[in-house]
């Protein structure tokens, strides 16, 4: 769906390391659609896709819905290696573009397009999907030193006990002076999902005692004060899955 959908030209923002471990290049598409379009618009979607399939197109895509917060909002979201993928044609989508111009677009108010870098070393290892929900939280940071300080500690901690980190971390690539600059995502199984909760540091007590467990507390403390004062301001959305319109 790159091709179809998507910008070509972004500049990175932040560096920070990231080469060591370098992620999949994340492309995403909001769309706002026109109060009482819901159903024309996700109808277009599904034409969409079966034009895509019916000519052999081999990319994948997901559709995410958001929950809470103003206006019907969907996102579509790509992945690639590299920028070198932009540059290639992709059959699926020929004749398929008539049906953006008729069974999609006139049913959108808005949209928006940005790409970010994935960030292998901080995020969740393990992989349990599929999944129903995701939670996004976007952040902007006025101090990518303590920021990136406070990430390497809670990782630290994280490996120390024995546990996998929480959550995909992500920075963003041309995202404008008012978007954020690294997004945190995790996902759920189903809602009930939401109103579970773990406290790593109290098996970490019954493995190894309370002396060593306040150590670790202490070391999570320490990276909590340089995260708040590195960050500016921070968000979260909730999005459902549309398999229904994914690929």
């Amino acid at each position: 769906m790159k091709k179809a959908l998507l910008i070509l030209l972004v500049l990175p923002l932040f560096a920070l390391g990231q080469e060591e471990e370098r992620g999949r290049i994340m492309a995403f598409m909001e769309f706002t659609v026109k109060q009482g379009h819901t159903v024309q618009f996700e109808d277009g979607m599904k034409k969409l896709k079966d034009c895509y399939l019916e000519n052999s197109g081999e990319d994948g895509w997901a559709v995410w819905r958001r929950v809470q917060g103003e206006g019907n909002v969907y996102r579509v979201v790509s992945s690639m290696d590299n920028w070198a993928e932009m540059d290639e044609d992709d059959d699926g989508w020929k004749g398929c573009y008539e049906i953006i111009r008729n069974f999609t677009a006139p049913h959108v108010e808005k949209v928006k397009r940005s790409f970010a870098r994935q960030l292998p070393k901080w995020s969740q290892k393990n992989w349990e999907g599929p999944y129903k929900l995701l939670w996004n939280t976007s952040f902007i940071v006025n101090n990518n030193t303590l920021f990136s300080e406070a990430i390497q500690e809670y990782i630290d901690v994280m490996t120390e006990m024995g546990e996998d980190l929480s959550g995909y971390w992500s920075y963003s690539m041309g995202a404008g002076k008012d978007g954020a600059d690294y997004t945190l995502v995790g996902f759920y199984k189903d809602y009930a999902a939401l109103d579970e909760s773990s406290d790593p540091f109290k098996e970490y007590e019954k493995a190894n005692g309370k002396k060593k467990a306040d150590k670790m507390r202490d070391r999570m403390k320490k990276a909590g004060e340089k995260w708040n004062e590195a960050i500016e301001d921070s968000w979260g959305y909730l999005w459902v899955h549309k398999p229904e319109l994914s690929n």
